[in-house]
């Protein structure tokens, strides 16, 4: 089994997202939630962008004991200086530099020829290697960009110093195919790449982000960039949660592992809906409200008799349970059981009339009580 290293910006994409900013102290709490999940990088911010970020950061750093600490710079000496000076407290820094190299990005918003964006990233990357204990160079905009010079940009990276090299899906814009492809050709392009990290952070714009990051892994990527909940700027990012568990439940097709605590994870993800204001929706795979319960009369049946008939994750890992809930849709086998467990006592003349009420009730779509439901049967 492989081991994916785990890298959370919850704290800095996540915190992109339009409407959040986390305090200090609500960053420190979220850090530790995550150091005991198991996250192996946590990017507390992008120290630069506001004195509360550089703030945030450095409480992160100060706070953290077993996970490295990253910040966000640009390819500039203000950028770096900033993040190191936020991240001296912490127990193992990172510098996480990044500079956009799609001909889009590099022409219309940076207003650099590719020469100049490789001297800028020579020079920033050896910089900032003098002043963390670790650096991670970003090439922004990557799947959009010429693989060719990417090459050029990845080698240019590893010698100025960088120890991680991220090739994100920027906007949301690659197809795990494309992206494995990508991969492949820049480690026959740049065998230099094979003595560093490599890492994915995609994001959703087109739903793809998890399943483009499952597709790095199988490129042979050894980390992978989330975030909880899948916070972050536009439609957000890869999921912490989604990336855990499917290589945790598919770990026969993948072959790779991570640190993360399953069980940790619906606590976590809880604490940074609750200090972001952003709400799980009920259909939210693995933290949804809904994510293990079973209304079908089908479904409800299967579960009854073996729980793998419909459910491929066990709600025990994540120290949660599954549910069977009553609605229009559901079973004979599930009202039993659901009489049962309210200890109900079900007379077989009754239980006809009880179902055929119930369903009657359900189809109005207001909450049904049982209690009810056998009162009308029995006057």
């Amino acid at each position: 089994m492989r081991r994916i290293k785990i890298f959370d910006t919850t704290l800095r994409d996540g915190e992109q997202s339009p409407g959040i900013a986390l305090r200090p102290d609500e960053k420190v709490e979220i850090a530790r939630a995550l150091e005991q999940l198991g996250v192996d990088v946590i990017e507390a911010g992008f120290a630069i962008s506001s004195p509360g970020d550089f703030e945030g950061v450095a409480a992160v750093a100060q706070a953290s004991t077993t996970a490295t600490v990253a910040s966000l710079a640009r390819a500039a000496q203000a950028d770096i200086d900033a993040a190191a000076q936020a991240l001296s407290g912490a127990a193992r820094s990172r510098i996480h530099v990044v500079i956009a190299t799609s001909a889009l990005h590099m022409e219309r918003k940076l207003g650099l020829t590719p020469d100049e964006v490789l001297e800028r990233i020579a020079w920033s990357v050896a910089y900032a290697a003098e002043r963390a204990d670790e650096v991670e160079f970003s090439a922004e905009d990557a799947t959009r960009s010429d693989w060719a010079f990417l090459a050029e940009v990845c080698r240019t990276a590893v010698a100025a110093g960088a120890s991680v090299v991220n090739l994100p899906d920027t906007v949301g814009y690659t197809t795990p195919a494309e992206y494995v492809g990508m991969f492949r050709e820049l480690r026959e392009r740049c065998p230099e790449l094979d003595a560093v990290e490599l890492s994915v952070h995609c994001h959703d714009d087109l739903g793809l982000a998890t399943a483009n990051s499952l597709a790095g892994v199988t490129a042979g990527v050894t980390q992978i960039e989330c975030t909880v909940n899948g916070i972050g700027e536009r439609a957000g990012n890869t999921s912490l949660e989604q990336v855990v568990m499917a290589l945790r439940t598919r770990s026969d097709y993948y072959g790779a592992v991570t640190a993360v605590d399953p069980a940790l994870i619906p606590a976590t993800s809880q604490l940074v809906s609750e200090l972001t204001g952003y709400p799980i929706a009920p259909n939210t795979p693995i933290v949804g409200a809904n994510a293990f319960a079973h209304e079908a009369g089908i479904h409800q049946d299967g579960m009854l008799k073996d729980a793998g008939t419909y459910q491929i994750i066990d709600p025990a890992e994540l120290g949660l349970g599954m549910t069977l809930p009553l609605g229009k849709h559901s079973g004979r086998h599930a009202f039993v059981q659901a009489c049962t467990t309210a200890g109900l006592s079900i007379d077989p003349g009754d239980l006809d009339a009880a179902f055929r009420r119930f369903k009657q009730l359900a189809d109005l779509g207001a909450p049904v009580s049982l209690e009810d439901v056998f009162q009308e049967v029995r006057a």
